[in-house]
């Protein structure tokens, strides 16, 4: 065979190659390993603090002011409440030193829909 005839045939391989990828990584799902990685790491986190902020709403109820609490929480900023949850140390874990903001941001959420 001579170059000439073998050339289209590449260049038809190349074309398809080109052409396979960007249907698969647009609309087949395909994705690169930091895309996957990134995507586990941040399911990871969501489903720990979907499973800790539970436990901080439970701890908000041992509060003996908590209806004080709540009214107070309620009346802050939505940006603010996290940083609340936080001072009250309702969002400490057990055997933790400090807690997470993205669980106290989720505790804050619930405590306010909590008693609507």
């Amino acid at each position: 065979m001579t170059w000439n005839k073998i050339k289209p045939y590449l260049w038809s391989a190349a074309g398809g190659a080109v052409v396979i990828s960007i249907i698969g990584f647009s609309l087949g799902g395909w994705v690169t390993a930091g895309t996957a990685r990134r995507t586990a790491i941040e399911m990871a986190e969501t489903a720990v603090v979907d499973r800790l902020a539970p436990i901080c709403v439970a701890q908000f109820l041992q509060d003996p002011n908590r209806e004080e609490r709540l009214k107070e929480l309620k009346k802050l900023d939505s940006w603010n409440r996290a940083d609340y949850v936080k001072e009250q140390g309702w969002a400490i874990m057990p055997g933790e030193k400090e807690s997470d903001y993205k669980v106290a941001n989720e505790c804050a959420r619930l405590l306010v829909e909590f008693e609507k």
